[in-house]
């Protein structure tokens, strides 16, 4: 490899929530020189590519906002209780104009390999270009769903209409009007997408093999009151979310499904279920952990969700759940289940109908033919590890990440890696991650990463890693914790990594919940970096 035409302090990866804010920590509170390498020609991570009908995110506005500065929290006002795609990219375009981010970020570079070399202790990063850059620290910011999965279907290059994947959706706004549309998988982003396409499509087929529990998200317009009493209390809010255990702006419910009585349950479900949102999941004590009250939970939801639907068969398809309620993400959906009530909208059963191949015009599945003018690809993301392996991390011994992770990946409190000195994760395996509320998450791990830098620098240390034994130990604990939940029993949740042919079967972020994560940080601080070798 030619010799690095830039050198830096600290290298960057991804321009999302956490690429931003690594970036102002060192920059602006370091001052180290920092780049920051983006794929995309903006600003915004997942948010500038989940651009599909209907991206929205299932954390309230003012929850789903940095916190490190106040000024920023005057500044911006949002407009909705959870705020679309746009309205995400916009705040994330103006935090970049505010903190003078822009001079610092490279655009439409994609990295494809980041080599160690341990006696210059930097990494070497190069783009797909052949551009080339060097940094004693590299950190990656490349988020937890940003590896779009396409699923392998036979013959699918033949296929002469328009793919789009929910991961990876174009700029430009797409017309279904008067076409046929296709729309494999029933997750969040296909729950968000199906009710809008719907609306445009001369017909609709939804390709569905594991139904998913959805909670209403009761989304509306905020006043401008509730956006200025926001302002004024976020401090209050941010403790809330700091003890919170998903790192939202409220606490767990005080008692068990199993512990209040008819009819006082059914009408406390109800309620409940009228405000809608993720703080459905918590409204009572211990649903992830106490098997008879899920079922309560599950029972109920299922019922709700079956009363929407007018079709008994088409009903049974939607609510045939294999999972524990919550034990996946629930999305948060707007007329998802009415939309099959609709003429122009019908349901295929891939258990009953697996798809055999792709045709010139569609698919054909295992009884029938399906003539589709596009074909919508709501199947997900190689999830908490997929973008990591895609940069063609090498570390100490010239082993690449890919290599270290086979069986499963091996992170210390879900930011180092053992034998990638000075390689930082944000929200990587082993964090609590997608269980939370991110931009909490994400906050917390950009700030660790920057003490450590900050100890490092001060100390006249070359460099700092995860200890083996500790890092196997934090797995070990993480796979334990998750046992302790009903998390486990989702098989085909992608925190499993169920969704990933060949995939190490584990639970991927971390399951004791964010205070915990937090307290487990800081013990280890205290304690000199324990559980992580500095040189």
């Amino acid at each position: 490899m030619t010799d690095p035409v830039s050198n830096y302090d600290a290298i960057i990866v991804g321009a999302g929530f956490a690429g931003l804010y690594q970036l102002h920590r060192l920059r602006d509170k370091l001052k180290l020189k920092c780049l920051l390498i983006e794929a995309g020609d903006g600003v915004g991570g997942t948010w500038y590519w989940n651009r599909y009908p209907g991206a929205r995110c299932d954390s309230p506005s003012h929850a789903y906002s940095y916190y490190f500065s106040e000024d920023l929290i005057k500044k911006w006002t949002w407009t909705e209780r959870y705020p679309g795609q746009p309205e995400i990219e916009a705040y994330l375009n103006f935090v970049a104009d505010e903190l003078d981010l822009r001079t610092d970020i490279c655009f439409g570079q994609t990295v494809n390999r980041c080599k160690y070399t341990k006696d210059q202790n930097s990494w070497h990063v190069t783009t797909a270009d052949g551009s080339a850059f060097s940094a004693k620290y590299l950190i990656a910011a490349v988020g937890c769903l940003s590896m779009s999965n396409k699923p392998v279907i036979k013959g699918i290059e033949t296929y002469t209409g328009s793919i789009f994947h929910t991961g990876n959706w174009p700029k430009e706004d797409i017309n279904f009007s008067g076409k046929s549309v296709g729309v494999i998988g029933t997750g969040a982003s296909a729950i968000q997408a199906i009710p809008l396409i719907a609306e445009q499509a001369k017909r609709l087929t939804v390709f569905q093999r594991t139904p998913n529990y959805s909670v209403p998200a009761c989304n509306y317009k905020l006043p401008g009151k509730v956006s200025k009493k926001y302002k004024e209390e976020w401090r209050s809010t941010l403790e809330i979310m700091q003890t919170s255990r998903n790192g939202l702006p409220w606490l767990e419910g005080d008692k068990s499904l199993q512990e209040i009585s008819e009819p006082t349950r059914t009408k406390l479900l109800e309620d409940a279920w009228q405000k809608g949102g993720l703080a459905f999941r918590e409204a009572f004590k211990g649903t992830l952990r106490d098997r008879k009250s899920n079922n309560i939970m599950s029972t109920f939801v299922k019922n709700k969700i079956a009363e929407k639907i007018e079709n008994p068969e088409v009903a049974k398809l939607l609510t045939d759940f294999d999972h524990p309620f919550a034990s996946k993400r629930p999305p948060l959906d707007t007329n998802y289940f009415e939309t099959f009530n609709k003429e122009n909208v019908s349901l295929v059963d891939l258990n009953e109908q697996p798809i055999k191949h792709a045709t010139l015009n569609g698919l054909e599945t295992k009884s029938e033919i399906f003539n589709l003018d596009v074909l919508v690809l709501a199947t997900g993301f190689d999830a908490m590890t997929g973008a990591i392996e895609k940069l063609g991390v090498i570390g100490r011994f010239g082993t690449s990440i890919n290599d270290f992770w086979r069986d499963g990946p091996k992170t210390y409190l879900g930011v180092h890696v053992p034998n990638f000195p000075n390689f930082f994760v944000l929200a990587g395996p082993g964090s609590p991650s997608v269980l939370t509320n991110m931009p909490r998450s994400i906050e917390f791990n950009v700030e660790w990463v920057g003490d450590c830098i900050d100890h490092l620098e001060k100390n006249g240390l070359s460099y700092i890693e995860a200890d083996p034994s500790a890092s196997d130990e934090w797995s070990k604990d993480n796979q334990n914790l998750a046992n302790e939940t009903l998390f486990v029993d989702a098989k085909h949740s992608w925190y499993l990594g169920a969704n990933i042919p060949g995939k190490p079967r584990l639970f991927y972020p971390y399951a004791g919940g964010f205070p915990k994560y937090k307290a487990a940080c800081n013990e280890a601080k205290l304690q000199g970096f324990d559980g992580l070798i500095l040189g």
